[in-house]
């Protein structure tokens, strides 16, 4: 994906949303925040566990995101179990999966990337740390070639 600038020199990507799958009011303010800060101005929709996550990805009426961030720890179907089901139903096939958890567990990193996560990023307390993380996704996500 080539990065493309508007008059004002802002980066700017397409038109597709970024879906966050996250329980937590306050991290997904948050992570709406931190994208605000980081002038990504792609919509983003809130979806709180993998059940809802894969209804909205099922859907013929939403419109499929470029990126998904991802929380691990959920009720009804956290994000390892949303990972498997997702990648078995052929639904994020093509859409990058950023883990964005509290989970320093190996055992969740290692299933996360065998289920095709493209990154795992522990969520910092800090607030600039956080901002860091999102900067390097958003530098990442700028330069590299996606499939869509």
């Amino acid at each position: 994906m080539s990065r493309i600038y508007n008059k004002r020199g802002e980066r700017m990507r397409g038109e597709k949303p970024i879906l966050l799958i996250e329980d937590d009011k306050v991290d997904a303010m948050t992570v709406k925040r931190a994208l605000k800060d980081v002038n990504i101005k792609n919509s983003l929709a809130v979806v709180r566990n993998g059940e809802e996550a894969l209804e909205y990805l099922g859907s013929e009426d939403k419109e499929k995101p470029c990126i998904i961030f991802l929380d691990l720890n959920m009720p009804r179907m956290n994000g390892i179990e949303f990972l498997r089901a997702a990648r078995d139903a052929g639904v994020i096939q093509g859409i990058p999966v950023i883990v964005l958890t509290t989970s320093k567990e190996q055992n969740d990193r290692l299933e996360s990337f065998n289920l095709c996560a493209a990154g795992y990023m522990i969520k910092p307390v800090d607030y600039q740390k956080f901002l860091e993380i999102i900067k390097t996704i958003d530098s990442y996500w700028t330069v590299s070639e996606l499939p869509y």
